[in-house]
């Protein structure tokens, strides 16, 4: 699981021991856009879509099997959710919460950084997977290029 990719035995035992298993059947909810963050999920059976609603119509985004995790954004940024993953297949996961991730920073920074960074490149994977599909919408001339960001006050960044 690359999630897991270089921590050591110690950090992936003290972090199952505190995830909670969850159960979900083929069709639910294992969240809701805009629902509050509790924690990532890390799938070990099953599989599930990604997805979000636009004038009520459901897009999916991606889809995730075993090994993969989702949710992860909520540890990061401990913001609401901002996609819905619903169940397309019964599903076996580990929820591991703020709370566990904060335990093992205590006990060895070191092994958390590493699941902090683990998690960073996965966001990334998935943010250039974003941008290659965004440029080619827009090299189709299908969508217009976006306005440029605009700069935060106090930094001019």
């Amino acid at each position: 699981m690359p999630i897991f990719g270089a921590i050591s035995e110690f950090a992936l035992e003290f972090l199952v021991a505190r995830a909670l298993p969850v159960s979900v059947c083929s069709g639910a909810h294992f969240f809701c856009e805009g629902d509050e963050s509790t924690g990532m999920f890390v799938l070990e059976e099953g599989h599930v879509v990604i997805s979000r609603l636009w004038q009520g119509r459901e897009f999916v985004l991606s889809q995730a099997g075993p090994g993969d995790c989702f949710g992860e954004m909520a540890l990061m940024d401990l913001n609401r959710r901002s996609a819905s993953v619903r169940a397309t297949h019964d599903c076996q996961a580990m929820e591991i919460r703020p709370g566990a991730l904060h335990e093992l920073f205590e006990r060895d920074c070191e092994q958390f950084a590493l699941i902090q960074m683990n998690m960073g490149r996965e966001v990334c994977r998935r943010l250039r997977a974003t941008d290659d599909l965004l440029f080619a919408v827009q090299a189709s001339g299908a969508v217009a290029a976006p306005a440029p960001a605009a700069t935060h006050p106090a930094t001019g960044m």
